[in-house]
């Protein structure tokens, strides 16, 4: 059976040391934005922490696989795969914006149990297991706001909606909230989490996207799924909210 307490420490570890590589980089001018094949940024940040991880694991965890953002993946077919996401929101780093942060994921037969969301530029970590969420080593929770009236609601971008989705649906579903703001990439699951938002979503992902929210999001007693309302581990989209808003929007977004 798995045991999070286990794998609790070394993910901590990941963190920590990824960070170290991390922060010198951060509001650095000098720092060059690449473009990947895919058209999306990377910097040497992202490689440097990225490799950092991967030696972590193949040093303590040589049998286990992993699947990284920036240089693929290995032995996928592992018990235990990791799944890593080494600058979550390389635009914002970029930018100097403190809202990017490092994503870790501890997958057990193809499905994340433990995970971590760290903000090293807030010295903020959010660790989650599915039955709970800690920041900081304080337990956390989503909050329960009741009403779409009274929810705040953070994604990406708008313009990903608009390529991706119906943006009408989520037009309305934006006009209907408190409050909406693109605070977005994981700081808006993080947010979620440690109970200052109540929807957090994202129209396109990937999965080193995806992996780390899982654990952390129902272990803050949050619901997170696709776009669709489907299982989200092998999704392309999230959405995430305290049990009774999930309903409220999957309803709005999705309703013909």
């Amino acid at each position: 059976m798995f045991d999070s307490n286990n794998y609790i420490p070394f993910i901590k570890e990941l963190a920590e040391k990824s960070s170290e590589v991390i922060l010198p980089y951060f509001a650095n001018h000098d720092v060059i934005v690449e473009q990947k094949s895919d058209e999306s940024p990377v910097t040497i940040a992202d490689r440097k922490a990225e490799e950092v991880m991967r030696d972590l694991i193949a040093d303590r965890y040589p049998g286990h696989g992993v699947i990284g953002e920036e240089y693929g993946n290995e032995n996928v077919d592992a018990e235990f795969v990791w799944v890593l996401d080494p600058i979550d929101g390389t635009k914002s780093f970029a930018a100097a914006c403190p809202l990017f942060g490092t994503l870790i994921a501890l997958q057990h037969n193809g499905e994340p149990v433990l995970s971590a969301i760290h903000m090293p530029a807030l010295k903020q970590l959010l660790i989650g297991d599915g039955k709970r969420a800690m920041l900081n080593d304080k337990r956390v929770r989503v909050r329960s706001t009741k009403t779409l009236a009274d929810a705040i609601l953070l994604t990406t971008d708008i313009l990903f909606v608009e390529e991706y989705r119906d943006f009408a649906k989520f037009e309305k579903l934006m006009r209907q909230v408190k409050l909406f703001r693109t605070w977005g990439d994981c700081y808006a699951y993080f947010s979620l989490a440690t109970g200052w938002c109540d929807i957090a979503l994202d129209p396109i992902m990937e999965v080193w996207d995806i992996q780390a929210l899982v654990p952390v999001i129902r272990g803050a007693g949050g619901v997170i799924t696709a776009w669709d309302g489907s299982d989200p581990v092998n999704a392309n989209s999230i959405i995430a909210a305290s049990p009774v808003l999930h309903t409220n929007v999957l309803n709005v977004l999705n309703r013909d």
